[in-house]
């Protein structure tokens, strides 16, 4: 029950970016909020099993690119579907590596800013990173994009690691009930329609034609 409410929270779309042991990592996260103004803080929360969360730690630094409703949907997919661990993820994403070594991301997005990190919390999935924004654009460029634009326009889905993520329910197959005896046939490997016509019930021997269809 409480996963569909949760859905009424609003997030926006971010690729948090840092500066790993190797090199450069980026991930896509939904979960950036401002903490406070004086001193300026902001949060982010990203799950133990991103590799991005691994190379946040190592640093100590991160970068915020806020998406914009015209980036890439191919971008969001390239970052956010794929691990770092893996292979380069920003191979094929236009970006700039800053001289702290974090990467923000230059695909039609709103603005960026490169934070530090003062403080961070760990949860049973998630580390929520408490950090000091230190440098960033000059201005905000077009209108980001929301989560909600994001699952309802782009029609995008969550990856496995999202705080957002819902596993789809399974899609059932077409039930056919005995009008004699209730029970339901629902094999979803042999339709109803592909048994032969001797085929009876096997609960209480009534021929398959007094099945009937359920929606």
């Amino acid at each position: 029950m409480y996963d569909k409410i949760l859905t009424s929270l609003s997030y926006g779309m971010y690729a948090v970016g840092a500066k790993g042991a190797a090199a450069a990592n980026a991930c896509i996260v939904n979960t950036v909020m401002q903490i406070s103004s004086y001193p300026m803080t902001i949060a982010v929360s990203i799950n133990h099993s991103n590799f991005t969360n691994e190379c946040i730690k190592y640093s100590g630094m991160f970068t915020v690119s806020v998406l914009s409703e015209n980036t890439s949907g191919a971008v969001i997919g390239a970052l956010g579907f794929t691990s770092g661990r893996d292979g380069n993820k920003l191979q094929n994403v236009r970006h700039e590596i800053l001289m702290e070594g974090a990467p923000v991301i230059q695909e039609d997005i709103c603005c960026w800013f490169l934070c530090r990190v003062v403080h961070s919390v760990e949860t049973v999935t998630h580390t929520i990173f408490i950090a000091e924004p230190i440098a960033g654009s000059e201005s905000v460029k077009g209108k980001p994009m929301t989560y909600e634009y994001y699952t309802n326009v782009i029609k995008g889905k969550a990856p496995i690691y999202a705080p957002t993520y819902i596993p789809e329910e399974e899609e059932q197959p077409e039930k056919h009930t005995c009008t004699i005896c209730k029970f339901g046939y629902a094999d979803p490997l042999i339709p109803f329609e592909e048994l032969p016509p001797s085929w009876i019930c096997p609960v209480c021997g009534a021929p398959k034609s007094v099945f009937r269809k359920m929606e």
